[in-house]
């Protein structure tokens, strides 16, 4: 994060992302304020909190796409959530609070990611150990009457150590891959699975884990390959080489001071004049609810407690009904950065086919190359393609950039279904390739609403 300038941000967005300048522009200074963030003096930090962004814009524009470009660009901890799918709380659903604990799981995989690679090498050590152990079993020194039991050992030792010697040098070269051996393994008595309802989800105790330890462990041997042994007992020793409480508390302060939420449609809990009275207590419950969350609050959850005043919040919806200032003036204060992303235009989809590192072109082309085919696109074939998607947006559902993969999947249907007993071939994607599969259906409205 401290090497990214802003500008640098937004190239790095440009790669992937097609358009939406200002969005880009806004979320690499947000990303830019956090890192001045950390560098200020505590008394300074309890101060400054973190400004948050309203995108305004269609479906499939780019701003979860954004948003999701930008963690993996920095590595914080990162969900997407559905403003639609919480409740207020007293309603059967999920509690706005459980999007915090959901990050705290994103972030304790991120760290336990980063962890396995610290400990990896060392796993794989102790892995080839066992692996010795098993294939050859050090067996007690047998004596015969008159042999001095010193001397016996020594000898017996010896022959071991050479004989392992011998066996690592097999087992490094992958020639004991196929060898079966016995390898013991530790299972519960009875799994028990606990399924929680609302009330029980804000609970800090992990009830799963507490369960699964007062459960007796038996010893289960069954007889495996060496490599298929390998990998069980890597996954043990990772396990056992990484502290994992050292690992929630990363996680944890990693989440207070990265973490980002991306709150999409958060359009469809504004409480509009249209709607029923029922409808809008259930909507203004949501927004009461989730206002604590975006201010600042501290929120339980089984790894300790979370504190939300650092996080970063990313809400975004269409407002095709409703308008940003028919959310509560309070939730409203709390994204005080606004962008407004644009519909895509014709000349839009001919850059998504084409620019971005991994553009859908480029995915198909990979796809069918693993059956020998190889897709060659013409300039006047993207240029049909875009004018297809640009259309069909027009005429029926405007669903941005997603019309592309239905078209796509559409257009190469056909090839998708005989590459494989064809053989190999080229396939040549023109504006006569296309026309001559997708012009029927774009045509007739009433079928292009199901197909395309």
């Amino acid at each position: 994060m401290s090497e990214l300038t802003p500008r640098q941000v937004v190239e790095q967005l440009d790669q992937h992302i097609v358009g939406q300048d200002d969005a880009k522009r806004a979320v690499a200074i947000a990303l830019r304020n956090r890192w001045r963030w950390m560098k200020l003096s505590d008394e300074m930090r309890r101060e400054v909190t973190p400004r948050n962004i309203l995108m305004i814009g269609p479906t499939g524009v780019g701003k979860t796409e954004i948003t999701r470009r930008l963690a993996k660009l920095t590595g914080s901890p990162f969900i997407k959530v559905e403003a639609s799918k919480y409740t207020e709380v007293g309603y059967y659903g999920r509690d706005v609070e459980s999007m915090v604990r959901d990050l705290v799981e994103a972030a304790i995989g991120l760290v336990r990611t980063r962890r396995r690679k610290e400990v990896e090498d060392e796993a794989r050590q102790r892995v080839e150990d066992r692996l010795l152990e098993l294939l050859v079993p050090n067996e007690p020194a047998v004596l015969v009457p008159g042999d001095n039991l010193e001397d016996s050992a020594e000898d017996q030792s010896g022959r071991h150590e050479r004989t392992v010697a011998k066996f690592r040098d097999m087992l490094r070269d992958g020639k004991l891959e196929d060898r079966m051996i016995e390898l013991s393994t530790e299972q519960r008595s009875s799994p028990v699975q606990v399924f929680t309802n609302m009330g029980m989800e804000q609970m800090d105790m992990d009830l799963q884990g507490m369960l699964d330890k007062m459960m007796p462990k038996r010893q289960a041997s069954r007889r495996v390959t060496v490599k298929e042994a390998r990998r069980v007992l890597l996954e043990q020793e990772v396990e056992n080489l990484l502290d994992s409480e050292s690992v929630n508390e990363e996680a944890v302060e990693l989440t207070e001071n990265t973490g980002i939420i991306f709150i999409d449609e958060i359009d469809k809990i504004c409480s509009s004049n249209e709607g029923t009275k029922s409808a809008d207590v259930s909507r203004q419950g949501v927004q009461r609810d989730l206002l604590p969350i975006v201010e600042g609050t501290t929120v339980n959850s089984r790894y300790g407690a979370v504190s939300t005043e650092k996080i970063m919040f990313i809400a975004a919806g269409a407002f095709h009904r409703a308008r940003p200032s028919d959310l509560m003036p309070e939730l409203q204060g709390r994204f005080p950065i606004r962008v407004e992303l644009s519909d895509l235009t014709r000349d839009d989809f001919v850059r998504i086919l084409t620019e971005p590192s991994g553009s859908l072109t480029r995915q198909y082309t990979e796809l069918l190359a693993v059956d020998g085919i190889e897709l060659q696109y013409t300039a006047d074939g993207i240029d049909a393609l875009a004018d297809t998607a640009f259309h069909v947006n027009q005429t029926t559902q405007n669903i941005g950039a997603r019309r592309l993969q239905t078209i796509m999947e559409r257009l190469l249907e056909e090839v998708s279904y005989e590459a494989p007993d064809c053989g190999p071939r080229q396939v040549l994607v023109n504006a006569d390739f296309v026309h001559e599969r997708l012009d029927e259906i774009r045509k007739d409205e009433d079928l292009s609403r199901f197909v395309l």
